[in-house]
């Protein structure tokens, strides 16, 4: 099949492009938002529209979701596969989620089961993969005198929330609006496997947090979305994994030799190893290699699923600390594959373990790469992706 990829720069974007080619499809792409000045939303439809006139293709496909594709594809009357990486995307909110031409796939299975009746039977869980062969390229190639420069003890690459967490905006919060929310943020950063904040949120607590917040987040579409989920998911669950990360890395770093890659401030944190932003495609996966253990800290937001940097560490051949996730067991044997950490006091006595006991950490690490290997790579789990999409037993696409 030939199929149209609508790019905004996601850094699984050129993976999933040779997944597609893999499997003997032809891919075309749009990056007009890749490069040069943003475009508004008419430039947008525009480009994607006369492209669609020049080049007819079977499907269009996307990272997250873009409700004007959405729309467009819709006119079209063409399927438009779009699978997420991020969570939450607020765009899976709007009206244009409910079209029949969409097949929508989520790797988080609350944002599966939150989303999926909005557009029943084309509305997909779908757990995340690795490109096992471009990771490993990178590290056979790279001249073994470098590798050093990106060995660690402990690593963790990615940011700390600090400088995108829109909770912080809150303009002088009342007392017992900041009390009620702390500690409903205390009890839910102690909590794995679970998210809680939602079902605690009394409405009135709510509509306070809306008039102190400038800017409140309202979508510009028609939109499913409720100012539950948006207080939750946006401001709290951004806020908890601000607080969690800086927490772990503060702790660790006064115990052992933590290095971290980050564009984010972490004057903060005063024993920390800043080594500031790593590029994605030539420098993580060494550093994934090469770190004794990669420490993994799930955005709170990421309710149920499994992130797509415990993918890329275990396709690097790397160890895995990671807190628990409710999809885990499904994907991995932990304590085999990976390892995870039950509270910040678990954390340190772990990475103190596994500091200690090399062979016990390679044969995890070993164990964790073949299981990606073999169960979770992209031209898996795009072959799984066309299958739903176009299975007329699963959910059809509708007659013209």
């Amino acid at each position: 099949m030939k199929l149209l990829f609508y790019r905004y720069g996601s850094i699984c974007e050129p993976d999933i492009i040779l997944g597609f080619q893999e499997l003997g499809h032809t891919v075309l792409e749009i990056t007009a938002e890749m490069s040069g000045p943003a475009l508004t939303p008419q430039e947008s439809i525009q480009i994607f529209s006369n492209q669609l006139l020049a080049q007819p293709v079977d499907f269009v496909f996307s990272i997250n979701f873009f409700p004007f594709v959405s729309e467009v594809c819709n006119i079209f009357k063409l399927p438009y596969l779009c699978w997420t990486v991020d969570s939450p995307v607020m765009e899976l909110f709007t009206g244009s989620v409910s079209h029949p031409w969409n097949r929508i796939f989520l790797f988080d299975r609350a944002q599966y089961q939150e989303i999926s009746p909005l557009n029943p039977g084309r509305v997909f869980h779908l757990p995340l993969a690795v490109n096992i062969v471009q990771k490993q390229n990178i590290i056979q190639k790279t001249s073994a005198k470098m590798h050093p420069e990106f060995s660690s003890d402990v690593s963790f690459v990615g940011s700390l929330y600090t400088e995108k967490c829109p909770y912080d905006k809150l303009s002088e919060p009342p007392d017992y609006l900041c009390g009620y929310l702390e500690g409903l943020m205390e009890a839910q950063i102690r909590i794995y496997g679970g998210f809680l904040i939602e079902e605690l949120l009394p409405e009135q607590i709510i509509q306070d947090f809306k008039q102190h917040l400038p800017g409140f987040f309202t979508n510009p579409f028609a939109t499913h979305l409720t100012d539950r989920q948006t207080v939750a998911q946006l401001y709290i669950g951004n806020k908890i994994s601000s607080m969690e990360r800086l927490r772990a890395l503060e702790a660790l770093s006064t115990r052992f030799s933590v290095d971290l890659y980050t564009a984010s401030d972490a004057s903060c944190l005063a024993q920390i190893h800043n080594r500031g932003l790593a590029n994605t495609l030539e420098e993580m996966p060494l550093i994934f290699h090469n770190s004794k253990i990669n420490l993994n800290i799930t955005s709170k937001s990421i309710r149920s699923g499994i992130p797509l940097r415990i993918f890329d560490i275990l396709g690097c051949g790397g160890f895995a600390l990671t807190n628990f996730q409710l999809e885990l067991p499904e994907l991995f044997l932990v304590g085999e594959d990976l390892v995870c950490y039950e509270n910040m006091e678990d954390l340190i006595c772990k990475t103190d373990y596994f500091l200690r006991h090399e062979s016990e950490r390679r044969e995890i690490a070993e164990k964790g790469f073949e299981t990606v290997k073999k169960y979770h790579t992209y031209p898996l789990r795009l072959e799984k992706m066309l299958h739903l999409a176009f299975s007329r037993n699963d959910a059809s696409i509708p007659a013209e």
